[in-house]
């Protein structure tokens, strides 16, 4: 080819690029370069802000004395990084109290024999942050996966950095951020002569559907990096993050010598100070006992597989177990824990309750199941879900689910099915605290996988997402599902299909919370303050059905006297328990 077909070739290309970059400057797309916060002043001691603190380059520092001193400048509520340190036992001993060695260690990926992936992601799409709401589903993400969060306007600012690069994971069908994943081009932040990238705060939505978000994501940041001609991407990984270092190895990930330093901080102190004294407990208990010891209350367990612990301030000593504590009555338990009592209460405080008969009473359920398109089958009494059969529309299906009900409980109620989103609303000290739609678990096919496999994935994805608390098992029920989809375990799920693996959203069987407490209409909030009063109850997690939460129209389903409060952040569920237990411990601003 000659250079003047060569050059005719690659007009239509430069003239999209013109037309793009006149657009861009026309449009207020891509700020001055003086609006774009980048690294410090290229040459010796280069830092790069990262938001939530920033990334020392200690092959950019003249001495360890001066890493050290740019360490103790870190702001507050932030989290700075020492990489590349040369020495690190020389740096600790310049400042043994203030200092310490991240137990983490480095991965590189070498992108000159990086193959990018040919297949695009199923069921999202991998592009650059784009928009404020971009950043402020960034944020949430992070609040999700316990991560330090950035101020929006930072990230939105940095859209068009030459250094950082932040990408997002946009769910197709629901328009949702569902992960984003930030790097930093070493060469642009201080001419690094290695030409080397790196990959910092990588994160999925724990309640995504979706899988290998993450994966994903380190790929495509990968291939950016390449296409910029840089030589390699590092990343540092937690020591004991096994799922991760797992995923960083098959991608082509090794381990190198390459050590981090942090300053003792809040944010880094189960870092440096060792297992917490609440290791062994449940996520439900921890979230309140590490909540109590941030305010000075001395915390007990008792029986850490139980989640029992006591909390002692001055003359006052409390023993819970999660969420319920002693200043739950028994009578109020037992009021929340037989469904059928609980109905009635609700029925006499005008809250509507569904339609329900006794299983026993064969002429009722008959009446019922010709009335109903479909029932549910619950035992009286039983949490987590157990023994509970929803959308059943045969007699054979009902048989079926009332032995299985009758697994957990003797006495066992038939309701109809009512059509809506599930509702949770948590009440303490009278007061609405948090709102949560709780989303049936789904899986998408790839066209590869069977139902089986991907059961098993979205189980193992829930299961790390919730400290074990939640799981789906391949059991009847699951079984019974994905038989009414019509599909079995073993039939391979055609690309883009979705299917519901349960028709319950209890969270211990894959169910998701997607927080709705800002949408929470009046007439659900006073509902569920009169339930609370009805039930006499300082703390109840109380389940609707709903059309939306935005709307007034709801049912009534049951009551939980020991909801967990983890499943609600970022909403200060266990900050309003204690605010109950310890009330002089409460902020003003909490408390008016």
């Amino acid at each position: 080819m000659s250079a003047a077909d060569k050059s005719r070739k690659d007009r239509p290309v430069r003239a999209r690029q013109h037309r793009l970059e006149r657009l861009r400057k026309q449009s207020g797309l891509t700020p001055p370069p003086s609006a774009i916060p980048e690294a410090a002043e290229k040459g010796e001691g280069v830092t790069v802000d990262c938001g939530w603190g920033r990334l020392v380059f200690c092959q950019t520092f003249p001495d360890n004395e001066s890493i050290a001193e740019a360490l103790k400048d870190e702001g507050e509520d932030r989290r700075d990084i020492a990489v590349y340190v040369r020495d690190p036992h020389v740096l600790l001993a310049i400042a043994p109290t203030e200092l310490f060695l991240d137990p983490s260690h480095t991965y590189r990926l070498d992108l000159g024999a990086f193959k990018t992936a040919r297949d695009r992601p199923e069921g999202f799409t991998i592009r650059r942050l784009s928009s404020a709401a971009d950043a402020k589903a960034v944020n949430r993400i992070y609040r999700a996966n316990h991560m330090v969060t950035v101020d929006p306007d930072y990230v939105w600012k940095r859209r068009d950095s030459r250094v950082i690069t932040i990408f997002v994971a946009e769910d197709n069908e629901s328009g949702d951020i569902v992960g984003t994943v930030t790097g930093v081009d070493h060469g642009r932040a201080f001419d690094d002569p290695e030409q080397g990238s790196s990959l910092w705060c990588l994160a999925a939505d724990p309640k995504a559907r979706l899988p290998k978000i993450g994966e994903a994501l380190t790929r495509h940041l990968a291939g950016h990096f390449q296409a910029r001609g840089c030589a390699f991407m590092d990343l540092s990984v937690l020591h004991d993050n096994e799922a991760a270092i797992s995923l960083y190895e098959r991608l082509g990930f090794v381990r190198v010598p390459f050590f981090a330093v942090k300053r003792k901080n809040p944010i880094n102190e189960t870092l440096f100070t060792g297992p917490p004294m609440e290791d062994g407990l449940n996520v439900y208990a921890r979230i309140i006992t590490e909540e109590a010891r941030r305010r000075g209350i001395a915390t007990e367990v008792l029986d850490a597989e139980g989640g029992f612990f006591r909390l002692t301030l001055g003359g006052r000593s409390i023993v819970c177990r999660e969420s319920l504590s002693e200043l739950t009555s028994a009578v109020a338990m037992s009021r929340c824990d037989d469904k059928a009592v609980s109905r009635r209460l609700m029925q006499k405080a005008g809250i509507p309750v569904a339609e329900a008969v006794d299983a026993d009473d064969d002429d009722a359920v008959g009446r019922l199941m010709d009335r109903a398109r479909e029932v549910v089958v619950k035992p009286v009494r039983g949490e987590q879900g157990r023994g509970v059969t929803v959308g059943i529309r045969d007699r054979k299906t009902l048989d079926q689910a009332i032995r299985s009900a009758r697994e957990q409980c003797p006495d066992v109620l038939v309701e109809t099915c009512m059509s809506g989103d599930d509702l949770r609303v948590i009440v303490i000290g009278g007061k609405v605290v948090a709102a949560a739609l709780r989303k049936r678990p789904s899986i998408v096919g790839d066209g590869t996988s069977t139902v089986r496999k991907l059961i098993t994935g979205l189980s193992r994805r829930r299961h790390a997402a919730t400290d074990g608390e939640s799981r789906i098992p391949l059991d009847r029920e699951t079984r019974r599902c994905v038989s009414n989809e019509g599909y079995s375990f073993d039939d391979v799920l055609p690309a883009g299909k979705t299917i519901e693996v349960r028709k319950t959203a209890n969270l211990h069987t894959g169910g998701t919370l997607h927080d709705v407490t800002a949408r929470l209409h009046p007439g659900i909030i006073e509902a569920s303050i009169k339930a609370a009063s009805a039930l006499d109850i300082p703390v109840v997690g109380l389940d609707f059905m709903v059309e939306s939460p935005a709307s007034g129209d709801f049912i009534f389903i049951e009551a939980n006297e020991r909801p967990g409060l983890a499943n609600h952040e970022p909403q200060p569920t266990a900050e309003r328990f204690i605010d109950l237990l310890f009330p002089q411990t409460a902020r003003k601003d909490d408390a008016e």
